[in-house]
């Protein structure tokens, strides 16, 4: 059964003992980071802060912080499985080729058609109502590294629509707060939320956006995953729930939100307005630089009776996203696959926070192959982000740095095997010359052909042979080990 809400993981977790509760006061200033980001380090629990200073909310962090979070957070024994099942959608065993045969797949796609997110007429995240003077004043929003530039919402799923189609967009955009009515919307231009802001701005008009604090895992999940533009989030998260997720619609705006999140901010951007935000203590274990940024004004403010305030922290790694991460790059691998059946496997560190350093094993097979993986990966969606790809032979383990790191010192003859190309970065990167542009590099550590330049022969591997292995085996437990 699918998580109805929040609080349904959050007392899962608990029965589990992946849940401490924190009854000693705390503030929001600095203090829950610290905490936080130290559990988090050590591989420990979800984290509920039921004493907040100066706040009547609790709150909650690191509610996906380990593998052993995640898996529970999607409810899968592995986390290739959700990509496994997608797979079994679009490439099932036998495609239909007969009439018989695409009768049978017709209950495959109804059962696609159910996870569709289903509007309902009211939800938990209606049972308090403010539209006279909301206020953000009671939110216990963190300020989590010293050197931000305030206080940061920093679990919210900003909910949008494209002005031209109507679709739904639903990103993880951070909000930093500057009074009690109005936010930053750090949109980067790369993202979807972004360029319905920029067809809004064309039409002189303003976005109206809503804001959902604290919905399912799933739905939190989903607008952290790479979709692809037009894709609704909601119809992925009712695909990991196995059951459509219900929408309400807002109050002062014209879109839909989850019925059971804890929170909901309601509002809306002015493209003529944007105003300085930053810097903030990031992913990349760094600040990203102030600049400037749309801003959010609030002008509603619904949730439930003794709402739960969900954030997560993000820094240096390993960190909650890592894991986030990690499931996201286990998800979306087999539809990587899907243009790229070369691949074997991918990798995806998180010392590179994720899209600084991809990864790939593939089975080559002609010269220069690893090279071309390199450019289709850049060229693929959120992989234009990769400032460094990596490619080794298929038998190598990816997930392994240390083979990984042993095969890219011995394998590479530096003139020959990388490869350096300009094009455009996250917003985040603080290295290149310029913002958004820069030079990115593939090293191809896969064994070298004649056809590739080497003339000389390859050496093999140091294995030991199979029956040695196979008596030492047998006499392993004599030796005392």
């Amino acid at each position: 059964m699918a998580y109805q809400d929040l609080r349904e993981y959050i007392k899962t977790l608990e029965n589990k003992g992946l849940l401490k509760r924190i009854t000693t006061e705390v503030s929001v200033d600095l203090e829950i980071t610290e905490i936080t980001d130290r559990v988090c380090k050590m591989g420990g629990p979800t984290l509920l802060f039921e004493n907040v200073k100066g706040y009547d909310m609790p709150v909650v962090t690191n509610l996906m912080g380990s593998l052993e979070h995640m898996k529970l957070a999607l409810q899968v024994n592995h986390l290739d499985d959700i990509g496994r099942q997608i797979m079994e959608f679009l490439q099932p065993p036998e495609l239909p080729t007969g009439f018989i045969d695409k009768l049978k797949a017709l209950p495959k796609l109804a059962q696609l058609s159910s996870f569709i997110p289903k509007t309902v007429r009211t939800g938990p995240c209606k049972e308090v109502i403010i539209k006279d003077k909301p206020s953000l004043a009671a939110l216990p929003v963190l300020k989590c590294w010293p050197l931000d530039g305030g206080p940061f919402i920093t679990l919210p799923l900003v909910f949008t629509k494209d002005p031209d189609t109507g679709r739904r967009n639903v990103g993880m955009y951070r909000m930093q707060v500057y009074d009690e009515t109005t936010t930053g919307m750090h949109w980067h231009k790369h993202k979807d939320g972004a360029e319905n802001y920029r067809k809004q701005k064309n039409k002189k008009q303003r976005l109206e956006v809503a804001v959902a604090l604290g919905a399912d895992p799933a739905c939190i999940f989903s607008a952290i995953a790479p979709m692809p533009p037009g894709i609704d989030e909601m119809l992925l998260a009712g695909f990991i729930r196995k059951e459509p997720v219900e929408m309400v619609k807002c109050e002062t705006v014209d879109i839909e939100v989850p019925a059971r999140s804890e929170i909901i901010l309601e509002g809306y951007v002015d493209p003529a307005e944007t105003r300085w935000e930053g810097p903030f203590g990031d992913h990349t274990g760094y600040y990203s630089l102030a600049d400037y940024y749309p801003v959010f004004h609030l002008t509603c403010i619904t949730h439930r009776k003794r709402p739960i305030y969900p954030a997560t922290i993000v820094g240096k790694p390993p960190i909650e996203d890592n894991f986030i991460g990690k499931a996201i790059e286990r998800t979306f691998l087999p539809l990587l696959r899907l243009q790229l059946p070369e691949v074997v496997d991918m990798n995806m560190p998180p010392e590179g926070v994720f899209h600084n350093c991809v990864i790939v094993s593939i089975k080559k097979r002609y010269p220069g192959h690893a090279k071309k993986v390199m450019n289709a990966l850049w060229g693929m969606g959120q992989m234009m982000f990769a400032k460094l790809i990596v490619v080794v032979d298929d038998h190598v383990d990816v997930q392994n740095l240390s083979e990984v790191a042993w095969r890219v010192f011995n394998n590479i003859d530096a003139r020959r095997d990388v490869l350096i190309v300009d094009g455009p970065l996250d917003a985040l990167d603080h290295s290149s010359p310029t913002p958004y542009y820069g030079a990115k590099m593939g090293i191809d550590a896969t064994r070298k052909w004649p056809a590739e330049g080497h003339p000389r022969e390859w050496p093999a591997d140091i294995v030991m042979s199979e029956d040695i292995k196979a008596l030492v085996d047998r006499k392993w437990k004599e030796y005392g080990f």
